[in-house]
């Protein structure tokens, strides 16, 4: 190797520096940085685009003046009551709401590093009601979205989260069963936000998941 690209020096050039530019510009291009309100969605499954859609359809009736919208780009709500749903995140919620229950939830994913963008439900009420006070002005009338605040958490913090307040006994609900369909999509989604826009508008984050675990089993558990 040495003594061969001694002999070719433009062999070696595109052996080890042009092929690693090539790499390295390719995860330049394809890798995530940093999402705003300004980037484009590019959904990986058909709830998305369907969401996207309805965001233009909003755009388009706030701009012709026939309503006052504003669209608001959830983080996943964890921990959300009720029942299980059949959305790919729903063990997101299920984690706490169905180990406190004393029901088994089962993880699509064994990787417990796997970062989730949050949002507790008490703090999204806070910000749909903040949104009423909203000014028809605070936004361009052709550009409405704003991304609701979220903190990122891993499914290891959430299941700290769940032994802080529920007990170590409720971590035996949680079955971690790897699902490569749901891992695909799961792994589409963004975890890094640029909420710049939305904290100028006031809206608010949260500061801990551990503080929406608390508030779930005050409200739903306690108080049941």
């Amino acid at each position: 190797m040495s003594l061969g690209l001694e002999a070719n020096f433009d062999l070696g050039m595109r052996v080890n520096v042009d092929a690693t530019r090539i790499v390295l510009e390719a995860l330049r291009k394809t890798c995530s940085g940093v999402v705003d309100d300004s980037v484009i969605p590019t959904p990986q499954s058909s709830y998305g685009a369907e969401k996207i859609v309805c965001e233009t359809l909003f755009n388009e009736y706030t701009r012709r003046g026939f309503v006052n919208g504003f669209v608001l780009r959830f983080p996943t709500i964890s921990v959300r009551p009720g029942k299980p749903t059949a959305a790919a995140s729903s063990f997101l919620s299920g984690m706490t709401r169905e180990s406190l229950a004393g029901k088994e939830c089962v993880v699509p994913i064994e990787d417990r590093s796997f970062k989730s963008w949050v949002c507790s439900s008490q703090t999204l009420v806070h910000n749909l009601l903040h949104t009423l006070s909203l000014p028809r002005d605070a936004l361009p009338s052709h550009i409405r979205q704003i991304n609701v605040p979220g903190i990122c958490v891993t499914v290891q913090e959430m299941i700290d989260s769940l032994e802080k307040v529920g007990g170590k006994d409720k971590l035996g609900f949680i079955q971690e069963k790897g699902d490569a369909e749901l891992k695909a999509i799961l792994l589409s989604w963004p975890t890094r936000f640029d909420n710049s826009q939305a904290f100028t508008l006031g809206f608010k984050p949260d500061e801990l998941f551990e503080q929406a675990v608390r508030d779930y089993y005050e409200t739903e558990v306690v108080q049941q």
